[in-house]
């Protein structure tokens, strides 16, 4: 079964062409029109994603695969075509958004789980779980103003895990924290895909993508210029990055 469609999908932002960066400059360009570059960051872009199927996605930085991921879980609106997505959505994306510094992480676990939709008894009844995963039961009642970032990138994910529906959408969740925490979301992942769990993963990480996912795109400069085996996907991938490196030097 089909569970999500993405039918010549194309998105475009306006981008300033001119950049004032001096006082004087943005002064006296007060008075001037601003103009704007139209940018098109996904072009007549189309593929599908069937149930229990885990996808890949590779590019470079800038090739669209963020946009892409904030158009399939409706964050954004594409400017032509069309996304079907048959069952709900959960999105890792960027991390920490919407926290609220001044609240410790206790609070904060009730602000964003019921924001992603997790009911106030399930978030009740999940809190030891989701500081423990985080591992940090020790700082639960700090404010998170004062936590590093890789603590709390770390709460983000152990939220983000404990309301998971039925499509599950992930910006690389495996490039944060140490080895131990990242070993710790590859099997709370391979567990969520045990379930049954449709997964979206973009990802820099030729490793996991050969290992985790079922099928790969390739993205560059906002379309899709390679498809299939992610072994395939993924060595052109690295040629890609190869090529790229060689001709800027």
């Amino acid at each position: 079964m089909t569970i999500a469609e993405v039918s010549s999908v194309s998105k475009t932002f306006n981008v300033p062409s001119v950049r004032r960066e001096t006082v004087r400059e943005h002064v006296f360009g007060a008075f001037r029109p601003r103009t704007f570059e139209r940018f098109r960051v996904l072009d007549d872009v189309s593929f599908s994603v069937e149930q229990g199927e885990t996808l890949g996605i590779m590019g470079r930085n800038g090739s669209g695969k963020s946009t892409l991921l904030k158009v399939l879980c409706g964050i954004y609106s594409p400017d032509n075509g069309k996304v079907q997505v048959r069952a709900p959505v959960t999105p890792i994306l960027e991390l920490g958004v919407g926290w609220n510094p001044e609240l410790n992480a206790i609070d904060n676990i009730y602000l964003i789980a019921g924001v992603m939709g997790l009911p106030l008894r399930a978030i009740r009844v999940q809190l030891d779980e989701i500081l423990a995963f985080a591992e940090l039961e020790r700082f639960a009642e700090l404010k998170l103003k004062f936590y590093s970032t890789g603590m709390a990138s770390r709460l983000a994910y152990a939220v983000a895990f404990s309301s998971v529906r039925e499509v599950l959408v992930l910006d690389e969740i495996f490039a944060v924290g140490d080895a131990g925490f990242k070993a710790k979301c590859e099997e709370r992942y391979r567990k969520l895909r045990a379930a049954g769990h449709t997964v979206v993963l973009v990802s820099h990480d030729t490793p996991a993508v050969r290992k985790h996912c079922d099928r790969v795109l390739l993205f560059d400069a906002g379309r899709i210029v390679f498809e299939g085996d992610p072994e395939l996907v993924a060595s052109r991938y690295v040629e890609t990055l190869q090529h790229s490196t060689a001709s800027a030097r």
